[in-house]
């Protein structure tokens, strides 16, 4: 198959506005979709619809909590009524605060869990409604990519809220996966390793850390990961190429997990 492996697809990408989620939006639309843009950061959200427009695609946006159930609830109405449909959700939205656990206020902990999480869980339970109606499924079926992490399947220190919150992620999605697969709805996770976004740009502001619990997460490839390799791997698990792959948590991550 070419490059137009999504012609017509419906995309709702969360976390839109930077990172991987703008990669992704861009890389969807690149592949033929239409691609609905939500974040939190509303400008920037929109600067993502507007660079994809510039280029020749289609492509909205909204501002949008994923912790706000209600919200989710109604930006999914607000994609579908823009896109005409909607077949593909991409969950890139998410935050990262680091700390050692025993001193960390338990609220950063809450929020991580309620946007990483409950924000994942909040937009597949709107989605799925909208899925479910569809009777005229794309090859391939509709389908849901969630981004999880290669901290939910190795522990990472200092980052005991992130990694429980993907490790989530990644048995939320396995769970949707075995529930919706007779209805022709594909659910899949990707587990990235470290990847050079606005995200990770922050640093790691926190002391009196040991560096060698580093050592055993460090990927055996002498590089970093790229927004845009994620997004080639959503476009992929959309696409009818990969009907046959759900319920799925796929690493990339430079051999971290070696």
């Amino acid at each position: 198959m070419g490059m137009n492996r999504l012609d017509g697809r419906k995309a709702l990408v969360t976390g839109a506005a930077s990172g991987i989620g703008r990669a992704t939006a861009e890389r969807l639309s690149a592949e033929g979709a239409f691609v609905f843009c939500v974040d939190i950061q509303a400008e920037a959200a929109e600067e993502t619809a507007n660079q994809i427009n510039g280029r020749g695609g289609k492509a909205f946006s909204t501002s949008l909590d994923v912790a706000d159930r209600n919200a989710c609830v109604a930006a999914v109405g607000a994609a579908r009524d823009a896109l005409g449909g909607l077949d593909l959700l991409a969950n890139v939205a998410g935050i990262l605060r680091p700390g050692h656990t025993h001193e960390q206020d338990p609220d950063i902990f809450d929020l991580t869990i309620a946007i990483n999480l409950t924000g994942t869980f909040n937009m597949c339970r709107a989605t799925l409604p909208h899925f479910l109606e569809n009777d005229a499924k794309p090859d391939g079926g509709c389908t849901i990519v969630n981004i999880a992490s290669a901290a939910a399947l190795q522990g990472v220190p200092y980052n005991a809220a992130y990694g429980a919150s993907k490790a989530g992620v990644l048995g939320l999605s396995k769970a949707l996966a075995s529930e919706y697969a007779r209805q022709k709805i594909r659910v899949n996770a990707i587990c990235p390793g470290g990847v050079s976004t606005p995200m990770t740009a922050a640093g790691f502001p926190v002391d009196n850390i040991d560096p060698a619990l580093f050592a055993r997460i460090a990927p055996q490839m002498p590089t970093i990961g790229q927004p845009e390799e994620i997004a080639a791997l959503v476009a992929y698990i959309s696409s009818p190429e990969a009907r046959f792959m759900t319920g799925s948590g796929i690493t990339i991550d430079g051999g971290q997990l070696a």
